[in-house]
């Protein structure tokens, strides 16, 4: 029997846009020239019929086949150089084992077989879950030990069934029908698509642990010139005018194609997801480290209260001097740990409010406080309120005028036509960044708050001393009381 080449035709058949320049298709089609290459009948891989026990492998080459291939014909000296290459490729699909589902070369006598240009990235799938549920269940419904799930791949068919669990009848139906047609195709025909489905969506639905090669990036989707080419369904109907069927089933409908005013609208959306600020995962969580060390003495389910914690008993105290007009050092010390925390406490915001009346800078904190009351006033005396802290802080002439930026202040005066609880939103903003980054940063270095947080240590400092103080006394007067009993013991 001759070697069996793959059912459909390589380069022809595939419907790669060859207008189309977006990133992705650009390395696309230089891996399909490859794959072609590799398939040739003359000067690519043989691709042959291997028997096995009682059993025949058809359209298969091994792995050390196609990395000498690669040495060859892309001047590589180095195999480590040819099996990266043979394994990016593997990644995308475009060959696989068929003996398990990590898409990877290996420079051995592992057996692979060349994807079916119906699958290949270029025809831009996007493939549904409905689409996966249909295969898996398909999968069960198939008798035969090469074809049984996976543990990972019966995990998604239970959370798929209890997802659909409204329409899991019209996906076994389809499931049952697809089985009905394979059953009527020839064994050897059934065996590879078999093994190309699978493949397809080792890709798409990778094992746990293996890297997805078809998530896009954001920066090569803008610079797509359509965005909303993609298929939505591995079993639908292929784009017209598209010469490749679906080896599966013949395909029932038309996807709707993407309009200009969806293509602005996702170029808008892509746009906004660039200028989001992003972190890396490692700072975010030196992040929360660092947080979580800074306020652990301040939680009281993982830090002792003194004098009691009103969580775990009935007593106030703690509420009471929490509340007092008397600072206590973990106070005075939060207050060095950001401005919120300065202003959140009453007696940290008077300390503050002062620094800054003896820097002739007061009426920025005072603008910052009123508009907070005004988020909190009635709705009848908020209009009123409004016109009131512009006279104040922001008027021509103004008793206490405050410096802002031109955006920030005809942000402000447009608001003002329809005076609102947020109308001086941007304002307040502005002011407390500038707070933040000027006058906070002297405050924590000023003798009003050093002074102050000294003066708060040396009694906690002064009381330390005298209970280790005591509590050595006792220990030595406890050793010497030892003493004398025993000598008095020895001389009786």
């Amino acid at each position: 029997m001759p070697p069996t080449r793959p059912l459909l035709s390589m380069r022809s058949m595939s419907s790669v846009d060859p207008e189309d320049n977006s990133p992705n298709m650009i390395v696309y089609r230089k891996i399909e020239d490859i794959v072609t290459q590799i398939q040739d009948e003359t000067d690519g891989v043989p691709i042959r019929t291997v028997k096995s026990f009682m059993t025949k492998i058809p359209s298969v080459v091994t792995g050390a086949d196609i990395v000498q291939w690669l040495m060859k014909n892309l001047c590589m000296e180095d195999p480590a150089e040819a099996m990266h290459i043979g394994s990016l490729i593997a990644a995308q699909g475009y060959f696989f084992p068929i003996s398990d589902h990590v898409l990877a070369l290996k420079d051995d006598g592992t057996f692979y077989r060349f994807q079916a240009p119906y699958f290949w990235p270029s025809n831009c799938w996007e493939p549904e879950n409905t689409d996966y549920a249909i295969y898996l269940c398909k999968r069960t419904m198939q008798n035969k030990t090469r074809l049984e799930l996976a543990d990972y791949e019966a995990e998604n068919l239970a959370r798929l069934q209890r997802a659909f669990a409204r329409k899991w009848e019209f996906i076994y139906m389809q499931a049952e029908a697809q089985v009905k047609i394979d059953r009527k195709k020839d064994k050897t025909e059934r065996k590879i698509l078999d093994s190309q489905e699978r493949a397809f969506w080792d890709v798409h639905r990778p094992v746990p642990g293996c890297v997805n090669t078809t998530e896009m990036d954001i920066r090569k989707c803008r610079r797509m010139k359509n965005p909303h080419r993609v298929k939505k369904s591995v079993y639908g109907l292929a784009e017209e005018g598209s010469q490749c069927q679906s080896p599966v089933h013949t395909p029932s409908h038309l996807c709707r194609k993407g309009t200009k005013e969806d293509v602005e609208k996702e170029i808008l959306f892509l746009n906004t997801q660039l200028d989001r600020h992003c972190m890396k995962m490692s700072k975010v969580a030196d992040s929360l480290i660092m947080y979580t060390e800074q306020y652990m003495e301040y939680d009281p389910l993982v830090t002792a209260l003194e004098p009691a914690n009103p969580w775990a008993s009935d007593d106030p105290s703690f509420w009471d001097l929490e509340a007092s007009k008397e600072p206590s050092q973990p106070r005075v010390k939060k207050w060095g740990f950001s401005l919120e925390e300065a202003l959140k406490d009453p007696a940290g915001q008077e300390l503050f409010l002062k620094f800054l009346e003896s820097e002739f800078s007061s009426e920025n904190l005072r603008f910052w406080l009123a508009v907070q009351d005004l988020k909190r006033m009635p709705q009848q005396e908020v209009a009123q309120r409004a016109q009131d802290i512009w006279t104040e802080f922001l008027a021509e002439g103004a008793p206490s005028s405050i410096n802002l930026d031109s955006h920030s202040y005809e942000r402000t005066s447009q608001n003002l036509k329809d005076p609102g609880r947020y109308s001086y939103e941007d304002a307040q903003d502005h002011i407390y960044k500038l707070m933040k980054s000027d006058s906070y940063t002297r405050f924590l270095r000023s003798n009003v708050y050093q002074d102050l947080l000294m003066a708060k240590k040396k009694p906690d400092t002064e009381q330390g001393r005298r209970t280790s103080l005591e509590k050595f006394t006792r220990s030595v007067g406890k050793s010497l009381t030892g003493k004398r009993l025993t000598g008095l013991m020895q001389s009786s």
